[in-house]
């Protein structure tokens, strides 16, 4: 077993409660980390064997895309995309935050982690 991560993944987007962060959006980062079985790709040294991480960022990409009003709800949704596209995940960790939330002072960042 081993674990795959992809850390700082940062998307412009339009996500959020409130009417103006829909219109204006922010910056939003994402990390993954995946859990797998990386003897097989260690060994064979071919893509077709390991967890596509490449793959990965494109689904979240696509996810990111789409407006949200919850962080919890683009979490679920990346989550329910690489389960559904990738196979070779034994367990997925994304922490999705959103840079300079509108929360009435100076706060670098609020984020959620939701597993797998």
């Amino acid at each position: 077993m081993g674990l795959i991560q992809i850390e700082g993944m940062e998307f412009y987007a339009f996500h959020g409660h409130f009417r103006e962060e829909q219109i204006v959006g922010s910056r939003f980062l994402v990390d993954l980390t995946i859990e797998a079985d990386l003897e097989k790709p260690a060994e064979s040294d071919n893509l077709r064997d390991a967890v596509n991480y490449q793959q990965a960022y494109k689904l979240i990409r696509i996810q990111m895309d789409q407006k949200s009003h919850l962080l919890e709800n683009i979490a679920s949704r990346i989550l329910d995309a690489l389960y559904s596209e990738m196979t070779g995940i034994r367990k997925a960790t994304v922490k999705v935050s959103k840079m300079n939330p509108p929360v009435g002072g100076r706060v670098n960042c609020v984020s959620i982690v939701m597993e797998r």
